[in-house]
């Protein structure tokens, strides 16, 4: 596999963590360091800098070794999306996790207004990773707006369902020339090896995680599903065949004859 490079930063591992719906920040900080992912998301609410009255999960994040990606989750036009990602800017964010979602009930991307706010938002020399449905056409389209990477999803988000969009993707992974992450709705551990075999750059989890009974053995679990589907890529397996291939020669009993 090719070197993961996103916003002219190299990552190692290849599963990134958000960080909404942990139970507690000591349990996050547990999972975090089980991950050993080089990247995290991380909601405005969740960021209370120097404010006491708050849990600020930025105090558990090492920012020498893992990078914060801001993203708008409750923004529901690119209007909405900007103003978080200029607070952001503001506030020294400069990785921005694009999520438009105006639909409540299945939180799907709207394109166009992700569109618009990608064309935006790069052009202020942000590092911007838009979620988007897997639409190989808007793949392109963001491309050609800036975007640093692509984050189409598996199905919906912490739907849990896995990757239900395999088509689309394998497609957006073929004509792609930015990083693709598949992002929501992964719900296992054996979805993200899958994302990884179909070509993609990276998965992003959070609901499996941090909704799992053992987030911290979860998160391991994901590192080491992404880690051995990356080994297995580059350790080259055999095409798939139409017809069976005996794994020892079919002659084996002509001895005995």
């Amino acid at each position: 596999m090719k070197e993961l490079i996103i916003g002219g930063r190299k990552f190692t591992n290849r599963f990134f963590l958000g960080t909404g719906k942990f139970a507690s920040t000591e349990i996050f900080e547990q999972a975090l360091a089980a991950s050993e992912t080089e990247l995290v998301t991380v909601a405005l609410t969740r960021v209370h800098e120097d404010d006491a009255e708050h849990d600020d999960i930025l105090k558990v994040i090492d920012r020498n070794k893992v990078e914060v990606m801001l993203n708008t989750s409750g923004a529901r036009n690119a209007e909405e999306a900007v103003k978080i990602g200029l607070i952001g800017e503001a506030a020294g964010f400069k990785w921005i996790k694009l999520e438009i979602h105006p639909d409540a009930r299945y939180l799907l991307p709207d394109p166009i207004e992700t569109l618009k706010a990608v064309e935006t938002l790069a052009k202020r020399g942000l590092v911007v990773l838009p979620y988007v449905n897997a639409d190989p056409v808007l793949a392109r389209h963001l491309e050609d707006a800036g975007a640093a990477a692509v984050m189409p999803l598996g199905s919906p988000i912490g739907s849990n369902k896995g990757i239900r969009t395999r088509d689309m993707i394998e497609i957006i992974v073929e004509q792609s020339h930015i990083p693709v992450i598949v992002d929501a709705g992964i719900g296992l551990p054996s979805h993200a090896a899958e994302a990884i075999e179909l070509g993609a750059d990276a998965v992003l989890a959070n609901t499996a995680v941090a909704a799992a009974e053992d987030p911290v053995r979860m998160a391991e679990a994901f590192k080491l599903a992404v880690r051995s589907a990356e080994l297995a890529i580059q350790a080259g397996p055999p095409a798939p065949r139409a017809t069976a291939s005996a794994s020892s020669p079919m002659n084996a009993f002509d001895i005995f004859k």
